[in-house]
Formats: C-alpha cells, sequence, structure tokens
C-alpha cells in the first residue's frame, strides 16, 4: 500500500479534547513563569490526561542499514493498511487501546507477510508499551515530553533508527504521507533518529489561551 493511499478520518470530537487539554498546558505554562511550582504541577496533570487520551505508534528498524530502513518503512505502511482497514473508527482511546493489543499476533503477521514478500526473514514483535517520548509536533500540535502507551513494532534486533506517529486520535495516517519528525533524543528509551528524520517540519501551533494572555 502506498503512503499516500493511506487515510482515516479524524474524530473532531477526540481533535477537540485534545486541543482543550493542550490549551490548559499552555496557560499553566504562561501562569508557571511566575509560579514556577504550579508550572510543573500542571504540566505533570495535563500530560498524564493527555496520555489517557492518545495511543502512539512507534516502529523500530533491525538495523541503519539502507535496506533496513527501507523495511522499516514497508512495516509502517502495511501496518497502517491494515489498522485503516480493520480498526474501529469512533471507539474511545481506551477501546482502540484494547483492540491494538487484542490484535497484535494480526500487526506481527501483516509486518512479517511484508518482510517475507521483499525476501527478509526478520522476526517482528508487536505490543503495545509505555514508552516516553520527548516532545513532539503533529500537524498544528505540540505534545509534551512524558510516558505515553504506544503500539511499539520491534524488526528483528530492533537497534535501527525508528519512525513514530499517532495512532489515536489517528494523526499517523496523516504522518505517514507528510512525515514529521523530532530532533530530540529519549536516552531513557534508546530513541534514535535517522539524518532524514531529524529535518522537523515548520509547523507553529498557537495556544487559544496564550493569545488571549498576550493582549
Amino acid at each position: 500500500m502506498k503512503p499516500e493511499e493511506i487515510h482515516m478520518k479524524f474524530s473532531n470530537q477526540n481533535r477537540n479534547r485534545i486541543i482543550a487539554l493542550l490549551s490548559m498546558l499552555a496557560a499553566g505554562i504562561l501562569i508557571g513563569q511566575i509560579f514556577s511550582t504550579a508550572e510543573r504541577t500542571v504540566q505533570a496533570k495535563v500530560q498524564k490526561e493527555l496520555a489517557d487520551e492518545v495511543l502512539r505508534f512507534h516502529v523500530l528498524a533491525n538495523s541503519d542499514s539502507t535496506l533496513d530502513q527501507e523495511m522499516k518503512l514497508c512495516v509502517r505502511n502495511e501496518i497502517l493498511g491494515f489498522l485503516q482497514t480493520e480498526m474501529p473508527t469512533g471507539a474511545s482511546a481506551e477501546a482502540t487501546k484494547e483492540w491494538v493489543r487484542s490484535h497484535c499476533d494480526e500487526i506481527e503477521q501483516t509486518a512479517e507477510k511484508c518482510l517475507t514478500e521483499k525476501g527478509y526473514d526478520d522476526p517482528v514483535n508487536a505490543a503495545v508499551t509505555t514508552t516516553y517520548f520527548p516532545e513532539k509536533k503533529y500537524q498544528d500540535m505540540t505534545f509534551p515530553a512524558g510516558n505515553y502507551e504506544a503500539l511499539r513494532v520491534e524488526i528483528g534486533s530492533a537497534k535501527g533508527h525508528n519512525w513514530w506517529g499517532m495512532l489515536y486520535p489517528e494523526l499517523a495516517f496523516w504522518d505517514a504521507v507528510h512525515t514529521v519528525n523530532e530532533e530530540t533524543k529519549s536516552e531513557r528509551d534508546g530513541i534514535l533518529l535517522s539524518e532524514e528524520e531529524k529535518k522537523p517540519e515548520k509547523v507553529k501551533f498557537r495556544f487559544y489561551l496564550q493569545e488571549i494572555f498576550q493582549k
């Protein structure tokens, strides 16, 4: 499946909920410029609430070789195609996470089929895990650093540069076409980005509450 063919309808209700949380975070940061303790408290609380509302997507390549990196993108596209077809739409974040947990075997089979067709026999492991992510931009939204649940797909030894996106809400399907990348590395989870993936898209998100406070 070509990346251009990958698309899923984005839920306005879920998007508005996440934007509201991000706006609260922005307000907390502005207020926290005066009260640093309040800033940290608000950031931690909002990040935790936000983490409950999203499911991220993390694909780790076998190695940094050109072919292994190509296989990483092939696996990513095939998994997104499978999820686009099979994953229920309109479900809650928790219901979506539970569905993904219960279909990890099929996700692994989808990925391994992609590799087999390309002449590779690397094993694939898929699981929903809690992973630390640095600050990340998706479209017009900036997600704070912290622990998030993610569908983690490991190819082979999983020692290569990786790709990440968002499965719920359905931002990964947009990212598969217009890859948004982050320069930040997470030593805590061994997250590494290739040179191509280090080129961030110039997206600027302005929070509604921040605009009010700046007037």
